[in-house]
């Protein structure tokens, strides 16, 4: 996989944009960062898990993906190598690290009496 193949993915995702961040790109929806590229170094990208979403794509498709070094890594973010990385397991952390968000967007709504 390239980095043009991550970004792809990642902006096909519905409201999705990309900005910046310490000199590398990242995509943001509603506002929250849900991935990154060349983090932490170039040829790696971000996916922001949960521990437990984390532990399931590391025992589905370990190939290419570990946890972030340190308290990161624990938190859920999880790095990922874009040579070794298939696309269908890229997509479906992605299409995870979406819904996060939008999950938490929906319990943070005003509750309607």
């Amino acid at each position: 996989m390239t980095a043009a193949d991550f970004r792809r993915f990642v902006l096909a995702l519905p409201g999705t944009i990309e900005g910046a961040h310490r000199g590398h790109a990242d995509f943001r929806l509603g506002g929250r960062v849900i991935a990154s590229l060349d983090s932490p170094d170039v040829g790696w990208a971000m996916v922001k898990l949960t521990p437990a979403q984390q532990s399931e794509v590391l025992g589905a498709s370990a190939s290419g993906f570990r946890p972030a070094n340190g308290a990161w890594g624990v938190q859920g973010y999880t790095i990922l190598f874009l040579a070794d990385a298939k696309a269908e397991p890229v997509r479906a952390a992605l299409a995870l690290a979406a819904a996060n968000v939008t999950a938490k967007k929906k319990s943070r709504a005003p509750k309607r009496r």
